[in-house]
């Protein structure tokens, strides 16, 4: 029953409503309160702030929190090591990326689905910032972020490739039948981007700036296909990662041109939590991300 109570505790964190955590545990809640207030007596510590709403948590309750969040994660890997030990690895690998990565991920998952056949995946589009807080949470248990740009904390990192750069661009417009752009180039088109908030963005936006030259964004979005969209609808270009390729490839009537590469090149790969137990999904998954090369 402790362990109940506390997945009760860890899906209210997550969720951040009573509501919205009762029906992620399956429960009324009603049932999901009295589980908590029974882990406050059984601890003799007050742990949710009292209100009309959830408020967040006591200091007690945060550091219940933290043991709570150890606790599930080392129940999980016990039982892949059992299952695992009876007939083969199974559990369902929690994968939070990075818009960008998101392309390459099946290159990744599909080789160890092969070796795994019993494993599942729950794959979600992240920013590089949230990935390392729900990492630290024990929320996913592998992240593909860029792992040399902007400070991850206490994680374990193995590379995966350094991006390269295109001009996605439509063969009939400006630059359509060039052998070669540049950054200058880029720059003055029409462009088409993913948002601020996204790292990806952060990194062509010093390489643009780089120029000189103001960039002329015309369109803002948070996904791969409406950038592929925008950019064939409305005659936009825009700065592409190569590994976007190997998914969305270069559609009929767009070109995607090399960009001479910067000064500074950055690199994605694996993050995994660097304290607390290591899921034996999350060791397959490193395992065969090394025998991939993403590189090439």
């Amino acid at each position: 029953m402790l362990l109940r109570r506390l997945e009760y505790l860890a899906a209210l964190a997550r969720e951040g409503h009573f509501g919205r955590a009762a029906e992620a545990c399956h429960v009324t809640q009603p049932a999901l309160s009295a589980g908590i207030r029974k882990l406050e007596q059984e601890l003799g510590v007050q742990i949710v702030k009292r209100g009309q709403r959830f408020e967040g948590f006591t200091p007690e309750g945060d550091e219940v929190l933290r043991w709570a969040q150890r606790m599930l994660a080392e129940r999980e890997s016990l039982a892949q090591t059992i299952a695992s030990m009876r007939g083969g690895l199974t559990g369902t690998l929690r994968l939070g990326a990075i818009p960008t990565a998101l392309t390459v991920a099946s290159l990744l998952t599909t080789p160890m689905r092969q070796q795994h056949p019993l494993t599942t995946f729950s794959l979600l589009s992240m920013s590089s910032r949230e990935i390392v807080h729900r990492l630290n949470d024990f929320d996913v248990d592998v992240g593909m972020t860029y792992v040399d740009g902007e400070p991850l904390g206490r994680v374990r990192v193995v590379p995966l490739y350094r991006e390269r750069y295109l001009l996605l661009t439509p063969a009939d417009g400006p630059h359509g039948a060039a052998d070669a752009v540049s950054w200058a180039d880029a720059a003055r088109s029409p462009l088409c981007l993913l948002t601020g908030d996204m790292q990806n963005r952060r990194i062509v936006d010093g390489h643009l700036a780089d120029t000189g030259i103001d960039a002329d964004v015309v369109v803002e979005t948070d996904t791969v296909s409406a950038v592929y969209a925008h950019v064939a609808a409305m005659g936009l270009s825009s700065v592409v990662p190569h590994a976007w390729l190997p998914t969305f490839g270069v559609p009929e009537g767009l070109r995607a041109i090399p960009l001479p590469r910067p000064r500074r090149t950055h690199q994605v790969g694996l993050v995994l939590a660097g304290h607390g137990p290591e899921s034996l999904l999350a060791r397959a998954f490193v395992e065969a991300a090394r025998e991939v090369d993403l590189s090439g």
